[in-house]
C-alpha cells in the first residue's frame, strides 16, 4: 500500500476560487432577461410600441384576450408564435441592436401590430 505525504491547503487559492464564483454569479443576475406584459384584445396589441434595452435579452408575455387565435411575427425578431384564444405565449428576444422592429398579429395584419423598439 502506498501512503501519499497530506497535502496543505492554499487559502490564497481558496480565496480566489471564492471571488470568482461570486463574480460569476453575479454576471449570470446582471444578463436576467427584462420581462415585458403585452395584452391582445379586440386584435391590437396594448402596449403596441415595446422599448428595450438595446443588447440585453427581454422576455415578451403576450396574452391573447381575443375569442381566436393570433400568430405573433416578425421576420425581424425572427420569430413566430401562435396563441391560443384566451392563452398567453412567451417570447424570446436575443439582445437586440439599437433599431425598430415592427411585429404583427399574422391573422389580423391590419389592425395588430407592433413595434419593439430597442435603445
Amino acid at each position: 500500500m502506498t501512503v501519499y505525504p497530506a497535502r496543505r491547503s492554499n487559502p490564497g487559492l481558496l480565496v480566489l476560487l471564492m471571488i470568482g464564483a461570486c463574480l460569476a454569479g453575479a454576471s449570470a443576475a446582471a444578463e436576467e432577461p427584462n420581462k415585458i406584459n403585452i395584452e391582445l384584445k379586440d386584435h391590437r396589441f396594448d402596449p403596441a410600441e415595446i422599448h428595450v434595452q438595446a443588447g440585453k435579452p427581454t422576455i415578451l408575455v403576450v396574452t391573447n384576450h381575443d375569442s381566436t387565435a393570433e400568430e405573433f411575427e416578425s421576420s425581424a425578431l425572427k420569430v413566430e408564435k401562435i396563441i391560443a384564444a384566451g392563452h398567453y405565449a412567451t417570447i424570446k428576444l436575443r439582445p437586440l441592436s439599437p433599431g425598430r422592429y415592427p411585429f404583427v398579429g399574422e391573422f389580423n395584419p391590419g389592425t395588430a401590430k407592433g413595434t419593439v423598439v430597442a435603445e
